[in-house]
């Protein structure tokens, strides 16, 4: 069932993203970019068997982002794809603020959802830093790496800088945030497992994501 859902969600979100870009042109992208940033880092709390490996939600999303400044890059140029990484980072940081500030207010007696919103967003300052570096480091290197190979071949061949630059950087993110989060917390081998399977789910995403590329660059706003 899991394995279903995620092609359906593959499907649905990265098709919400082509149609922000019609709607609303690059303007769109950079508001994409900004909710599925969020989006995912909420995602990212719940655990799931998928493909007979444990792994965890908001890959897809987390995928959208790559999409999306791929997009920005292939049809508006490297300096608004930065501007894409950007948006992102700042909206990641500003729901992370939000939700701490949230969390230290006093609750009334009668409220029934500070303990589950605890459960969900008390995340601990070492992954919150782990999740921000990750995310600023991977998305503006999956930028630099796919503007390298658009030059390299000289605007042909889109299929490869996108699948190239994203497995890359997807990988680097994951391992990146994996390591730093929970290194000296679990054994060695376990964040090597744990890292290996959610790169997995990455690599399945991205390679699903490369029609939406092609279909990008057929809408117009």
């Amino acid at each position: 069932m899991n394995e279903l859902l995620l092609f359906i969600e593959i499907i649905i979100m990265f098709s919400l993203l082509l149609l922000a870009k019609k709607f609303f042109g690059k303007e769109g992208i950079f508001v994409w970019i900004g909710i599925a940033s969020v989006i995912a880092n909420i995602q990212v709390s719940k655990c799931i068997d998928i493909f007979g490996i444990s792994g965890t939600l908001g890959n897809v999303l987390f995928a959208s982002v790559f999409l999306a400044t791929d997009i920005l890059n292939e049809c508006y140029g490297e300096n608004n794809a930065k501007k894409g990484v950007y948006i992102g980072l700042f909206s990641v940081i500003v729901y992370l603020i939000s939700m701490q500030l949230s969390l230290l207010f006093i609750a009334s007696d009668i409220d029934v959802v500070h303990d589950s919103m605890v459960n969900l967003f008390g995340l601990a300052p070492r992954i919150c830093i782990a999740s921000i570096l990750m995310f600023f480091i991977s998305n503006l290197l999956d930028v630099k790496i796919y503007s390298k190979l658009k030059e390299k071949f000289k605007g042909k061949k889109m299929w490869v800088r996108n699948n190239l630059s994203t497995i890359i950087c997807n990988c680097l993110d994951n391992f990146g945030f994996v390591f730093l989060a929970f290194s000296f917390s679990y054994p060695l081998i376990d964040i090597i497992e744990i890292a290996i399977s959610t790169c997995f789910l990455e690599v399945i995403i991205a390679l699903c994501d490369t029609p939406f590329l092609y279909l990008s660059k057929r809408i117009i706003k």
